[in-house]
């Protein structure tokens, strides 16, 4: 006959499933919060299944290189939201999470109540972001936003109107996709900016580039 865990057992347990890092929680996809949105029968279609690391790598950014302006944050293709959150979280800022896909939303809803804070969830494609939709960002994050050769124009348009805009920063974080640097080589030829190497070791372990354009 099975023997029930312990309550302080059953709490290490669910401690396993999370990992934090720079002051925000992140569940792993075993997580008691994750598995109920699973179990509801939210599955996200495009590539919303998991945390990516590339969200790391813009939060270790903004933690060492805070913005002038961080009242109000868009998270551009969201996902489970950790980049946004995290802003919410530590910067007290308005987040809007922006995804195509209205499945990832539970999943950014979990990720969120397990950090205490919430978001604004939007439901929009690169292509129809409007100069209008940005005139009151401060802060454009965007993480593994890149991955097919169909985004390339939209993600780079998506910037293209958020400098237009007076958006004062965009960092989009990627483990360097080809997709992700003909994106940046265009971005900076137009607006400035830069390309960094990042990379993280400790509870999260990744490697990948930055795009930082400062229009402040």
């Amino acid at each position: 006959m099975p023997t029930k865990k312990s309550p302080k057992a059953a709490s290490k347990s669910t401690a396993s499933k999370l990992r934090r890092f720079r002051g925000v929680t992140m569940p792993f996809s075993g997580h008691a919060s994750i598995r109920a949105v699973k179990r509801a029968g939210h599955e996200p279609s495009i590539h919303g299944t998991k945390l990516w690391k590339s969200s790391c790598l813009i939060i270790d950014y903004l933690n060492k290189n805070r913005p002038n302006r961080t009242q109000r944050v868009l998270d551009a293709g969201c996902g489970w939201g950790v980049t946004g959150i995290w802003c919410a979280k530590q910067w007290g800022s308005d987040t809007v999470s922006m995804d195509a896909d209205p499945a990832v939303f539970p999943y950014l809803n979990a990720v969120a109540a397990l950090n205490g804070v919430e978001t604004k969830p939007w439901v929009r494609r690169f292509e129809k972001v409007t100069q209008r939709d940005l005139e009151d960002i401060d802060v454009l994050v965007g993480g593994d936003i890149c991955f097919w050769d169909e985004l390339v124009k939209p993600v780079g348009k998506m910037i293209d109107r958020a400098v237009a805009a007076g958006v004062g920063t965009i960092v989009i974080g990627d483990p360097e996709r080809p997709t992700f640097h003909e994106m940046a080589e265009r971005a900076i030829e137009k607006h400035g900016g830069q390309v960094l190497d990042w990379r993280l070791s400790g509870t999260v372990k990744a490697t990948g580039a930055l795009l930082v354009i400062h229009n402040d």
